[in-house]
């Protein structure tokens, strides 16, 4: 531990509320898919902030966007008609079914947008009482109360009870205990169909395909969480596109503005009369500088084709991985994952493997201590990720 790391340590003990669990580093600067620590050492990101820079550290082409609407407009309230919101919604809207888009500033806040308009909906619009949401076993939605109350896991809602009320979670690919969880006070199901934070878990198309089949059958809502998943990082614009789905509700946020903060929560007409005037808002959803930058951002994917690029690095990269599990038989117990968003299931030494990564310049996220998760830029080089999977063969054949 260096002295500059130390000093950067001692300064946040004694300045931040303690609610994170550190990495060992102390990043200071970032470029595309490189990083750099307080002591100049550079890392090799498979992070990228937790899906959020999508284009990478300090994009050119963002970096401009943002430079050129600060010197317009910054922020003047939802109280006004934007055209930046205008256009970020005409273009987000066009990589999907859905007809209308809510603004707000995180993954969270999208999550609880699409819970109250689920309730709202069937309320106001389908006077019917239905208000429970049912979501799956090892999913998370968030840590605001209500979303905290969705995920539903005790190591997360520890200290914070009672946690509102409406929730229930049914176990992963078990159809009949979904059905049976159905009430007539169930307004809609919420999933995420690549669970992240539960250690990159796809949900399976068949179940899919069988669950959503269900909602028509009960009028239920279904609500996909892509918050993680979304913005061309499973191979699709859109995870659920993976499977042909057509959900009536989406929450997202993470790389839709590359590290600004931004969340939105899109709709089907029909749904979106659940909300009007008045009936949910928020101060900084949708302002000049984020719109802006977002809107650039969506039309860069889509202009790149990022969603083809992942999916064919995904394949290399899984098709690597399998290799690699094959030449160290027991090292490497799973491989999971969609496009650019990939597990890599190694068991108890995870964590050594993970710090030995850290070590030799490579950062990974460490999932329940058992998975390392893999969520790098969608431009990143695909050298990288070779090179990524030629230091874990490394690690693994010397452990």
């Amino acid at each position: 531990m260096s002295q500059i790391f130390s000093s950067i340590k001692e300064r946040e003990e004694k300045l931040l509320l303690r609610s994170y669990s550190r990495y060992p580093l102390a990043i200071v600067q970032g470029k595309m898919s490189r990083l750099w620590d307080a002591d100049g050492k550079e890392y090799v990101d498979l992070l990228a902030g937790i899906a959020v820079t999508a284009l990478g550290h300090c994009h050119e082409e963002i970096a401009a966007t943002l430079e050129q609407q600060a010197h317009k407009l910054w922020h003047v309230s939802n109280l006004f008609y934007q055209e930046e919101q205008l256009e970020l919604a005409e273009v987000l809207l066009s990589t999907t079914h859905h007809d209308k888009v809510f603004f707000c500033n995180s993954g969270a806040e999208a999550n609880e947008a699409a819970i109250k308009l689920a309730r709202r909906y069937y309320k106001k619009v389908k006077q019917r009482d239905a208000y429970e949401i049912i979501t799956l076993e090892g999913c998370f939605h968030g840590r605001t109360l209500g979303t905290l109350a969705a995920t539903g896991r005790q190591t997360l809602s520890d200290g914070f009870e009672p946690l509102p009320e409406g929730f229930r979670q049914v176990p992963i690919n078990d159809i009949k205990a979904m059905e049976a969880a159905i009430t007539d006070k169930t307004c809609a199901v919420l999933l995420e169909v690549v669970q992240g934070e539960g250690g990159v878990i796809p949900l399976p198309g068949d179940y899919l395909k069988a669950l959503e089949a269900l909602c028509r059958k009960k009028d239920i809502l279904l609500i996909c969480d892509e918050v993680q998943a979304g913005f061309c990082r499973t191979g699709c614009f859109w995870a659920f596109q993976n499977y042909g789905l057509q959900p009536d509700i989406i929450s997202t946020a993470k790389a839709l503005a590359n590290g600004l903060p931004m969340g939105a929560m899109m709709a089907t007409s029909e749904v979106a009369k659940g909300f009007e005037a008045g009936s949910h808002a928020t101060t900084f959803g949708g302002g000049a500088l984020t719109s802006a930058v977002a809107t650039q951002v969506v039309r860069i994917m889509l202009r790149d084709r990022l969603a083809e690029r992942a999916a064919k690095l995904g394949q290399a990269l899984i098709a690597k991985l399998r290799d690699l599990q094959q030449r160290l038989p027991g090292k490497i117990k799973d491989i999971r994952g969609l496009g650019l968003m990939l597990g890599i299931e190694i068991g108890e030494n995870c964590p050594q493997v993970w710090q030995e990564l850290i070590h030799r310049g490579f950062i990974c996220s460490l999932s329940h201590n058992v998975t390392l998760r893999l969520l790098p830029a969608l431009t990143i080089d695909e050298a990288d990720l070779t090179n990524f999977v030629q230091t874990l063969a490394d690690i693994l054949a010397s452990d």
